[in-house]
């Protein structure tokens, strides 16, 4: 699979990389733990060589589960994790005091099978914590070996200049899909200016720009679309007009609709490395499969055209966690 660099100090991965939260976390029942295992080395056999998982996905089930898949293959693969939840569980709260990510490093690096972090994002922004004192924290990591790269997720402008004039951030993670371009207002532009690598989490869209979530569908209470305003009935229904222009998009190029989805993405910027998270090996071939597909500037024009005339419904979180992004 071709290569892309995450930040300016040249972190190598593959263009697709795999979003591991899934495997046990927020979409229902977790996955069988030897087919999980099965599925990332499968991944990585398939040319993928960059995982995500964090603390917070289990706690930290999800970073045992990737560091007995990956310890065989523990140098040809780039690890990326996260910290920022108070005892690395969201509903309690956040939390980036030094101490606290000195601790989640520790940990993680157990958890993982590891000597290093190759990415350490701060999973959300912390308003009680300086920035900059985050930064100088991952940076004491860095050199002290136990951290390579550092990166944010969800955080806005102001936040990544700031930590960014402490230590040099290798990759913002947020959401980025054909139906959340937000992040094509300012933060991309800001990521091109200071050498930043975008990873976009959901470029699915949790599932729904793959076409298989039919208008009326619901999920259980397992499954966190359950409480998102985006994904209710009516919602679901109104935003069809979405999935049936990617489909159509899909079908002139003999494609589906999730690897349009993904092609995408890849061909907004050479520095952008989506992560879609899949249970399923067909799933995953299907995804990898994107990375052969090439959009050329027409094609980008047409989907940019056809999507002026979508609205989009549906709010991406509900009302309590929109205080936890953007900051």
């Amino acid at each position: 699979m071709q290569q892309r660099v995450l930040g300016r100090d040249g972190l190598q991965v593959s263009a697709l990389g795999l979003g591991c939260m899934g495997l046990s976390f927020a979409y229902g029942p977790a996955t069988d733990r030897q087919d999980a295992i099965g599925l990332i080395r499968a991944a990585h056999e398939r040319g993928v060589t960059f995982f995500d998982t964090a603390e917070a996905y289990g706690p930290g089930i999800n970073e045992e589960l990737i560091g007995e898949a990956l310890e065989p293959l523990r140098d040809k693969v780039v690890i990326a994790t996260k910290f920022g939840f108070r005892n690395g569980v969201p509903t309690e709260g956040l939390d980036s005091r030094p101490e606290r990510i000195r601790e989640v490093a520790d940990a993680a690096l157990k958890r993982l099978r590891t000597d290093r972090i190759d990415l350490f994002y701060q999973h959300r922004v912390d308003p009680e914590v300086p920035i900059e004192e985050v930064a100088d924290t991952v940076k004491e990591l860095i050199q002290a070996g136990k951290v390579l790269h550092f990166g944010l997720s969800e955080a806005s402008a102001n936040s990544i200049r700031r930590a960014h004039a402490v230590q040099p951030i290798a990759a913002l993670q947020s959401e980025y899909s054909l139906w959340w371009r937000e992040p094509e207002g300012e933060i991309l532009p800001l990521l091109d200016e200071l050498g930043i690598g975008f990873v976009p989490f959901s470029p699915l869209g949790r599932g729904f720009l793959t076409g298989k979530i039919e208008a009326g569908r619901t999920f259980g209470a397992g499954d966190f679309r359950s409480t998102l305003p985006r994904f209710s009935p009516a919602a679901l229904a109104a935003n069809q007009a979405v999935v049936d222009l990617v489909r159509e998009l899909a079908d002139a190029r003999g494609a589906t609709p999730a690897q349009i989805a993904l092609a995408w993405l890849l061909a907004q910027r050479p520095s952008i490395v989506p992560i879609p998270g899949t249970t399923k090996l067909h799933r995953l071939e299907e995804n990898l499969g994107a990375a052969d597909i090439t959009l050329d500037a027409a094609d980008l024009a047409r989907i940019d055209h056809a999507l002026a005339t979508v609205e989009v419904i549906g709010d991406r979180y509900p009302a309590s966690n929109q205080r936890l992004i953007n900051r």
